[in-house]
């Protein structure tokens, strides 16, 4: 390793918010601990990260790959073609930034990426955040030197003596929603002593959870409950103009929630999908919650990732086909158990890793030393 220069670190994976905002979290824990660090990310072309990380400061490159969709679809038949184009020009990144370490945070980008790093036996870390190993992390894990991963017993998926027990890094503003109620209230537009339900579906919306709603909106109209309702942009219109027809002033309907503290803050309980990012953060702010995993994921990993809070007493689990007929009914009875409630919040926080960032950018530094 030369002295003279400034460590080089690349950063890939990504698709979804679940996999690129933890990949920020280690990057901004990478620069606090030598801040001249050199990062470059590499995303998939056409997906989220190619928007939020420059966003967040940092240089991105996409490659041409896509997943290859469990269903028969004629887009498969192109996967092998954008594979080996990525393959190819991951090859090329890596020659010419020539990283000191490469870190795989999950997502298409990682698989190409990676595999170019061993190749040219650069040192390689991936980090797993759900509690089900998803395929592209399996097979790098053969050939990574270190696996930080969100969950326990994950030697199930993974070798033992490489796996570190991190938690999964999180935005470091959230930890600010202790101080942030009474402007968060002001942000949203809510009234103090009311008792306030916060729905979020993930950075894309929630078809089914938005549906559970919008069948249910006269009984929670009439409950008398203040809502934040986070509909992801596809949603939004049509949520948007039925809240305006039935005059529900406590409903507020917002298309995507950028600053979370703010909604954690005013929240007294939570509906929300189960993916690592979201389940991590509700950890550090200990806030009650219903969990109704996603289906549409690889190997069910929600519901898996969910199912760790039940064991502990620590959420509550409502499957996606059962929504539409329970999910409200759920909420309300919820939110007149102050017990179950307080039992729910001091289990979730038990789960909390909140220095995971910080543990991962550790390790980093570990494997060039």
């Amino acid at each position: 390793m030369e002295k003279n220069r400034p460590y080089k670190i690349i950063i890939s994976g990504g698709g979804t918010g679940g996999h690129i905002f933890p990949a920020i979290a280690i990057a901004n824990a990478i620069r606090e601990i030598h801040p001249d660090t050199e990062i470059l990310f590499v995303g998939a072309e056409g997906k989220m990260e190619m928007e939020k990380v420059p966003q967040a400061g940092y240089k991105i490159i996409g490659l041409p790959v896509a997943g290859f969709h469990r269903k028969l679809t004629l887009k498969n038949l192109l996967f092998p073609f954008k594979l080996l184009r990525s393959l190819n020009k991951a090859n090329k990144i890596v020659k010419e930034f020539n990283p000191d370490v490469a870190v795989g945070v999950g997502g298409y980008a990682s698989g190409p990426l990676l595999y170019a790093a061993v190749g040219k036996k650069i040192p390689t870390l991936i980090q797993e955040q759900n509690s089900y190993a998803g395929v592209t992390n399996k097979i790098l894990s053969k050939k990574a030197k270190t696996i930080c991963v969100a969950y326990q017993e994950m030697d199930r998926f993974f070798p033992k003596e490489k796996i570190i027990y991190t938690g999964n890094p999180v935005r470091k503003d959230i930890l600010e929603y202790r101080f942030k109620k009474q402007e968060g209230l002001l942000f949203f537009g809510l009234k103090e002593n009311i008792n306030t339900l916060f729905i979020m579906g993930g950075s894309l919306g929630a078809r089914t959870i938005n549906k559970s709603v919008t069948v249910n909106i006269d009984m929670l109209i009439e409950s008398g409950v203040q809502v934040l309702w986070q509909t992801g942009k596809m949603y939004y219109k049509e949520c948007k103009a039925l809240v305006e027809r039935k005059n529900a002033d406590k409903i507020k309907v917002v298309e995507f929630v950028k600053d979370m503290n703010l909604a954690y803050s005013v929240a007294d309980i939570v509906i929300s999908r189960a993916g690592a990012l979201s389940i991590s953060e509700l950890c550090l702010v200990g806030k009650p919650v219903i969990l109704v995993p996603s289906p549409n994921v690889a190997e069910d990993h929600q519901t898996k990732n969910a199912l760790a809070l039940v064991e502990a007493n620590a959420a509550q689990l409502i499957n996606d086909q059962q929504a539409e007929k329970v999910l409200i009914l759920e909420v309300l009875k919820l939110l007149h158990n102050k017990e179950k409630q307080e039992i729910f919040a001091e289990n979730i926080m038990k789960l909390g890793k909140p220095n995971a960032a910080r543990e991962i950018s550790e390790e980093v530094f570990k494997l060039i030393k």
